[in-house]
């Protein structure tokens, strides 16, 4: 009778004593459950475990009686230099040389920077140099490429055996905190962001470090990254999007809010906020893609016919705002009397506030008459006109509530008048759901405003 046996054979031996609590420790699953795998974190006594058998394969080739090396270290337990960098051999694809999984403990081959600027957080390769972001710091070093790409398999010349230069830190005192995934490169430039600091950087091969936060923002990201603190699940993180050439910032906290806005280099300043929170961002050819709940998402694709385009993010459609505030002689009480915009149609005025308070109602988006009784009714209806490619509409305050107007206040009815105050905050909204295949742009506001009479 055929008889199925269940073999359990657990090949290992026990080869170096690592340090006795291990964070964040996973556990061991079957057909393992029992096997003690030296990861528990609370046991002295834990030890690494290698496997006998030449590559873990069942009825592969054990590990045989040979010439055996011995080591006495002073100090055998686990070490964590969290200011230090090593490298293996080399790597050459070319002849088939491929010496990374060899750390020769008789060759320099560790680099260690300044413990007091913190722990090393990202490495990124330019050119010849090694760009090194600590904490609290960024520096580079210079890499001998010699020893990489010249080497046809023989050992390193005299004058290639130093793989990683002098460290040389930049000026200023800024680092990427513990945020590397805010870094995105683009050309000769890195972005990144300090959270210590409240600032968003900017690096470029001048060694020029520059504050892109300040450019208008100062105060804004102040707030925001200081309001993140240091809690690890508040997240920040950086892509370049270059199909805009713009750096896209996303500061995320665990709450679920969150800001994202880029920082385009034409215009030297953030022009815009995004209604999406991406996991992960980056660049590839000329597209720009995003990461969101385990999903691959591209951007800037054109619409098809029938499908939601523009202002669709992850699924979700969302109206285009642009809010801008009308300053003209900044000390004169003025009466705003019309809102004027440029652009295509399909704008509408969603609000106008008045630094005295006073609103207005909304306007509606301009609709083409089609005949005379439509070319009437549009005179008198709160929707934008068209005249000389130019959108203009009269500003009806809102008097809902039951306000009651005080002597000297502006009013409308049939005699219209706007509204007043010192400035206006203005928002122009574009609903995404009847546009959702048609570029609108706008390209300017205004309003005509005369001097308060008091």
């Amino acid at each position: 009778m055929a008889t199925t046996l269940e073999l359990k054979y657990f090949n290992t031996f026990w080869i170096k004593k690592i340090k006795s609590v291990v964070a964040a420790n996973p556990q061991p699953t079957a057909p393992y459950n029992n096997v003690p795998r030296g990861y528990s974190g609370v046991n002295a006594d834990d030890w690494y475990i290698e496997e006998s058998r030449i590559r873990g394969g069942y009825n592969n080739t054990t590990v045989d009686f040979g010439v055996k090396a011995y080591i006495a270290e002073d100090n055998p337990q686990q070490q964590n230099r969290i200011n230090t960098m090593i490298y293996s051999g080399i790597f050459n694809s070319r002849t088939g040389v491929n010496n990374t999984n060899q750390f020769s403990v008789a060759e320099e081959i560790t680099r260690s920077v300044d413990p007091a600027n913190g722990s090393i957080q990202l490495l990124y390769a330019e050119d010849t140099n090694l760009i090194i972001f600590q904490e609290d710091k960024v520096s580079r070093a210079l890499i001998d490429k010699d020893a990489i790409y010249s080497a046809e398999g023989s050992a390193l010349t005299t004058s290639g055996r130093l793989v990683i230069g002098q460290i040389v830190p930049y000026a200023g005192e800024y680092g990427i905190s513990k945020d590397p995934s805010s870094f995105a490169v683009y050309g000769y430039r890195k972005y990144f962001t300090d959270r210590k600091r409240n600032t968003v950087l900017r690096l470029t091969t001048n060694g020029a470090m520059v504050e892109i936060s300040s450019y208008g923002m100062h105060d804004f990201f102040r707030d925001k990254l200081s309001a993140l603190g240091t809690t690890r699940q508040n997240r920040i993180i950086g892509g370049f999007d270059i199909h805009t050439k713009n750096y896209v910032l996303s500061i995320q906290n665990q709450d679920n809010s969150y800001i994202t806005s880029n920082f385009d280099e034409d215009v030297q300043g953030w022009t815009s906020f995004y209604t999406y929170k991406p996991t992960y961002m980056l660049s590839l050819n000329s597209s720009f893609y995003s990461f969101y709940d385990g999903k691959l998402w591209l951007h800037h694709v054109q619409p098809e016919e029938g499908v939601t385009g523009y202002g669709n993010y992850y699924g979700t459609v969302t109206d285009s705002t642009v809010k801008v505030i009308l300053n003209s002689q900044p000390s004169v009480v003025k009466n705003f009397k019309t809102i004027n915009y440029e652009g295509a149609t399909g704008w509408q005025l969603d609000s106008m506030i008045a630094s005295s308070s006073d609103a207005t109602l909304p306007i509606n988006a301009y609709v083409a008459a089609t005949s005379i009784d439509q070319l009437e009714q549009q005179i008198f209806s709160l929707n934008f006109k068209k005249k000389e490619n130019k959108f203009f509409a009269n500003l009806q305050q809102d008097l809902t509530g039951n306000i009651t107007p005080q002597p000297g206040e502006v009013l409308w009815g049939s005699d219209i008048s706007g509204i007043k105050g010192f400035w206006s905050t203005v928002v122009m909204k574009l609903n995404n759901t009847t546009y959702y295949n048609i570029k609108k742009e706008l390209f300017a506001v205004s309003s005509n405003a005369v001097e308060s009479s008091y």
